[in-house]
């Protein structure tokens, strides 16, 4: 098969109208996931029911879905459209003729998209309920055990306060209307706005933590979204920030669902 051939199936591949719908559906399901996100979290912060055992990230929000009567139907679809959204960044990516850096971040959020994928299969099908921050202290670990680990966890920490800078850069300036076919409501907007603001302010926490990780050579001291809305309870009126960011949370999972029907696909 020669490169074109292979162009123009990645080409049909990325505008099926199967991988459209579907991926516009993994946009719906991310805005399901941050809402209860957002739930845990405002548990969480209250000291509501066993918040204590509960983790507020992508795995403690399909662990809550899994356990309610549509859940395993739900986990499905989810699985699917995050198997086509991911799919979808990644054919993008491919074929798009845009800056090299703007393929790389498509590239990047499939490769995402198909892990949220795989995890919500591993919950549905396999019944494993296992932990987005073990899963992190043990890549840390990894990359901590190689050649220059500590410098890599440091990179890394600085790469994710890169992006919750941009995060916090796109919601105020409201960049995410570039991401939709058209406007979506004052109500969308005011959404996503805060949405990405408080994701950012999330991200913040979570790269200074892979940064303390790398000076302190300790891969326990990394923590993902859970460790970072946690250790935010632990500041000086810790309950109202945790709450103000799991609103901005919510706020999110809103806007995806406005992503999901304007979203340029």
């Amino acid at each position: 098969m020669s490169s074109a051939d292979v162009s123009r199936v990645t080409r049909e591949a990325n505008e099926s109208p199967v991988v459209e719908w579907g991926a516009r559906v993994g946009y719906a399901v991310l805005g399901v996931l941050h809402l209860v996100i957002a739930y845990l979290a405002v548990k969480i912060a209250w000291g509501i029911g066993s918040s204590g055992s509960q983790s507020a990230d992508q795995s403690g929000a399909l662990s809550t879905v899994a356990g309610s009567t549509t859940g395993p139907f739900l986990l499905w679809v989810a699985v699917v459209g995050f198997a086509l959204l991911g799919l979808w960044n990644l054919t993008e990516g491919a074929i798009s003729h845009g800056e090299v850096t703007d393929r790389l971040k498509l590239a990047a959020k499939g490769v995402m998209y198909l892990f949220f994928a795989w995890t919500a299969f591993k919950v549905v099908a396999l019944g494993s309920n296992g932990s987005s921050e073990k899963d992190t202290e043990d890549a840390t670990q990894v990359l901590m055990g190689s050649p220059a680990g500590q410098v890599l966890v440091g990179a890394l920490g600085l790469v994710v306060l890169g992006i919750a800078g941009y995060h916090v850069y796109k919601g105020w300036k409201k960049k995410f209307l570039g991401d939709l076919t058209e406007h979506p409501g004052d109500w969308a907007v005011q959404a996503g706005r805060a949405g990405y603001v408080a994701k950012g302010v999330a991200l913040v926490v979570v790269g200074v933590f892979f940064l303390v990780a790398a000076v302190q050579h300790d891969a326990d001291k990394a923590q993902g979204l859970d460790g970072a809305l946690k250790s935010l309870k632990d500041m000086a009126g810790g309950p109202v920030v945790l709450t103000v960011v799991a609103l901005g949370i919510a706020a999110y999972g809103v806007y995806s669902f406005a992503r999901a029907r304007y979203a340029r696909l």
